[in-house]
This record gives structure tokens, sequence and C-alpha cells, in this order.
């Protein structure tokens, strides 16, 4: 029996545009729509909200519960909601939702979770028990609320620096607008 009689049905010579090194899932991710200054800090967000809730998931005593519970809360739904954001900015599901929406939603939602992360993390520290997971809890979401804050001022300095730059050109239409039609 040939060589060629054997491979033939399944091999194929050309293989076509699905197949190589990015193929499958891998060819939909794309990091470059978020510049590397954003990239560090919701990589780091997503890594540390989630170290910050298996620490916590780790913890097998409290005495006042309430803290951990509000903590373990708060760490989950920072880490699935980064997940998204990052999810978003690196699938083509960017491409299908506004851009303007995108980073509006990517500024409120980093603000609301970072400072209701670092209240968690304070109630936290004032309810521990004193176990090193719950240390390691805590500096986990101090770390991870960190980066939420860090990377909301980033935003915040992009936001202000796109602004003055638009002002003049909603004052050339204003006082476009304001002339007098026949003069």
């Amino acid at each position: 029996m040939e060589n060629g009689a054997v491979y033939s049905p399944t091999t194929e010579a050309a293989p076509g545009t699905g197949r190589g090194a990015r193929s499958g899932l891998a060819a939909y991710f794309v990091l470059g729509r978020l510049p590397w200054h954003r990239r560090i800090p919701k990589g780091l967000q997503l890594l540390l909200s989630l170290l910050a809730f298996i620490c916590e998931e780790v913890v097998s005593e409290c005495g006042l519960c309430g803290g951990l519970y509000f903590f373990e809360f708060v760490s989950c739904s920072a880490f699935l909601l980064s997940l998204l954001l990052l999810i978003v900015y690196c699938t083509p599901v960017h491409d299908r939702v506004d851009t303007g929406k995108v980073k509006s939603s990517d500024f409120y939602i980093t603000l609301g979770t970072g400072c209701v992360f670092l209240l968690a993390s304070i109630i936290f520290v004032s309810t521990h028990s004193g176990t090193s997971a719950e240390i390691a809890a805590i500096v986990f979401g101090f770390l991870a609320s960190s980066m939420f804050l860090l990377d909301f001022v980033v935003m915040l300095c992009e936001k202000l620096r796109e602004s003055p730059l638009r002002k003049p050109e909603n004052n050339a239409k204003v006082e476009a607008l304001t002339e007098p039609l026949n003069a």
C-alpha cells in the first residue's frame, strides 16, 4: 500500500485560512485596541481581584462575617466586571458596540468598582480575625482597588486631554451660528 493512498483523504496540501498559529478563539482575541498603559492596569485588576477572591474563599472561620461576605461579593464582582471589560476590548464585540459607550462604561465601571473595592477592603480590615488568608485577601484587595483607581485616573487624564481639543471646534460652530447670515 502506498503512503499517498493512506493519507490522501485526511491530509490537505494547503490548509485554509482558518488554520495556523492564530486559529480558533485565539484569532478573535486582539490586544491592540488597548494601549500598553491601559493593558497593564486592566490585567492587574483582573489578576489581583481574582487573587483577593481566592484568598477570601480559603478563610474557614470568621468572627464578624459581614465584612467577609461583603468583601467576597465585591471581589468576585470586580473580577467578573474586569473580565467583561477585557472581553469587550479584546474581541470583535468591540466593533459591534459604539466606542464612546464602551469608553464611558469603562470609565464609570472602573471608578465605581475601585471605590467599592476600597470600601470593602477597609470594612474587611476592621472585621477580620487575623488569619494569614484574610491578611493576604486584604492586601490583594487594596492592591486591586488601587489598580482600579489608577486606571480611572489614567482615563480621566485622557478625557481631560481630549476635552480642550474639542472646545475650539465647538466655539467656532457657536460663533458661526450667532453671526448674522446677511453680514
